[in-house]
């Protein structure tokens, strides 16, 4: 037993040796993609790491977390691990991409209120219960109903969806643009910086433009 003791410690120690020649390997490549030598220390953690799992198994009956398959032969020669692009945090692009990292779908809907009283008891009865000891003022315009409906589900134009509101025709602009939109730089809660949420920058590019039409006109 005490061989195979010996013969486990050396095989953990084949692992932080091939981790370390891997980690070695990433570093001489800085970011470059299919590099020989990362591949193949790589294929060395690879198969130390299985071997460890194998013995662990053997003199003990545990596992490791690692769920690997050794690697040999023609898969050593041509295999390749797929390359994960990753972006810069700091704003750049991965080599090579032509687009920008951010989409941006903007989306407009008018709605007819055939009743201003029967929409807001809509929203009233669909509040969630207030914390205890505090109650709710009461919904006084059709623009604070509509807030209310969003905010009492997950906040997006489905909740809308109700026949207190007739809908109208709407539209979905599709663009890539460069920075993701920041609220507070454009009026947080100010109402005038509202606009600056659907105004596209001079390097940002739409890419598609969506009528939308109720569904009660399409059927007509």
């Amino acid at each position: 037993m005490t061989d195979r003791f010996a013969e486990l410690d050396a095989a953990l120690e084949r692992v932080i040796v091939a981790a370390r020649a891997h980690l070695d390997a990433v570093k001489a490549a800085d970011g470059v993609p299919d590099d020989d030598a990362v591949w193949h220390a790589y294929v060395a953690l690879n198969n130390a790491s299985h071997q460890y799992d194998e013995q662990l198994n053997d003199v003990f009956g545990e596992v490791t977390p690692w769920d690997l398959e050794e690697i040999s032969g023609d898969d050593i020669d041509n295999g390749r691990v797929p390359t994960l692009i990753s972006s810069d945090v700091n704003g750049g692009r991965p080599g090579g991409d032509p687009y920008p990292h951010v989409v941006s779908v903007r989306q407009r809907r008018d709605y007819r209120v055939p009743s201003v009283a029967a929409l807001v008891r809509v929203a009233e009865e669909g509040r969630p219960a207030p914390p205890e000891g505090e109650e709710y003022g009461p919904i006084g315009t059709v623009a604070e109903a509509l807030l209310e409906l969003l905010q009492s589900g997950d906040g997006s134009l489905a909740m809308l969806d109700v026949p207190e509101l007739e809908p109208l025709d709407g539209v979905v602009l599709v663009a890539e643009v460069a920075d993701a939109f920041d609220p507070e730089s454009a009026g947080g809660e100010d109402l005038t910086g509202g606009e600056a949420a659907f105004r596209l920058g001079a390097t940002d590019r739409a890419v598609a433009r969506i009528n939308e039409r109720p569904l009660a006109d399409l059927e007509g």
